[in-house]
């Protein structure tokens, strides 16, 4: 296939999966992402990682392991963020004609995944060290820790540049949860150099484990419904259907379904029964500023259907009307 016979075919795919007047704003493309942002929150990220897990195994201390582990969860989740936005900027084509969006919710469930397992680990770690207890170098914690907190706040100042992509602010939270993993690293190095129990290093490390389980738990909620075309949170299946039934010319409703596309795009699709194909315009109009007002919902596909003998008699005069949602 030549160039041009490609750029051809993206175009019409382009043109079939685009929404006409009146149609939702959403292009099934994932928002940019400011390259440079996540660009250095990753590099600064994932290369503090290092030195921390490198500090924590010379120190012994299981805080700073697991804040490390901590940071390079959060690492890996900006680059996936990074790649899947890149991937997911293509919008529909004649493969996925929902675009690509999902990607990037691909990318954060695997990404959760995987701060999970990292997690069961330091909690066995954790385990053993209370019953066990080992040595740890407070003073080598204190310093790395503090070092940490500052390559977070300035992660934290880079993301708070791009506030609109959803994924950013998602970023910017799990920053903040370093930050204050870095900040337990600190009190435990304190604790142990100014004669404290080291049994202190295990305790705070499993403070550390809750806070990222706590923003692994937070992703999982928000990719998995997406991944399983569930109902948007805070919507209720049933008082949609009531709502679109509630319009006058209205008859009844069957074949519905609401899902999320996307974090932060949803859709309704149904069969709606109506008195007479002369008030379909009106009653689609209706049904979308309903969807819009009530349920923050503008990706609406609606299949109109009358009477039988109405049919009949429209498609004897060879004029069936043409309904578009």
């Amino acid at each position: 296939m030549t160039q041009d016979e490609k750029k051809l075919i993206e175009e019409k795919d382009r043109r079939l999966s685009s929404h006409g007047a009146g149609d939702s704003l959403y292009n099934h493309a994932a928002q940019q992402v400011k390259t440079s942002v996540l660009g250095v929150a990753v590099l600064l990220t994932l290369g503090f990682s290092a030195v921390e897990l490198i500090g924590g195994l010379m120190s012994n201390s299981l805080a700073l392991i697991g804040d490390a582990g901590h940071m390079a969860t959060d690492a890996a989740s900006l680059l996936f963020a990074l790649v899947a936005n890149w991937l997911a900027r293509e919008g529909a084509d004649s493969h996925h004609s929902f675009g690509h969006a999902r990607i990037e919710v691909l990318a954060a469930f695997v990404n959760a995944l995987v701060m999970f397992v990292v997690l069961a680990w330091i909690c066995v770690e954790a385990i053993d060290r209370l019953t066990n207890p080992h040595e740890v170098s407070g003073g080598s914690v204190m310093l790395i820790a503090t070092i940490g907190m500052f390559v977070n706040i300035g992660v934290a100042l880079s993301l708070s540049r791009d506030k609109k992509n959803v994924n950013t602010r998602a970023a910017l939270v799990h920053v903040m949860g370093d930050l204050l993993g870095s900040v337990a690293a600190i009190v435990s190095g304190a604790v142990i150099y100014f004669g404290g129990p080291v049994e202190v290093d295990p305790i705070l490390s499993l403070v550390i484990c809750l806070l990222v389980a706590h923003a692994a738990w937070g992703v999982l909620k928000e990719t998995v419904p997406v991944m399983l075309d569930a109902v948007p949170e805070g919507v209720r299946f049933d008082e949609v259907g009531d709502v679109i039934a509630s319009i006058p010319g209205v008859i009844s409703v069957h074949d519905l379904h609401v899902w999320v596309m996307s974090p932060g795009h949803s859709a309704i699709s149904a069969h709606v029964y109506i008195d007479s194909h002369r008030s379909w315009p009106v009653i689609l109009g209706a049904i979308r500023q309903h969807m819009k007002s009530r349920f923050n919902i503008d990706h609406v596909s609606v299949q109109p259907e009358w009477d039988t003998a109405e049919k009949d008699m429209l498609c004897e005069t060879k004029t069936p009307p043409q309904f578009r949602a």
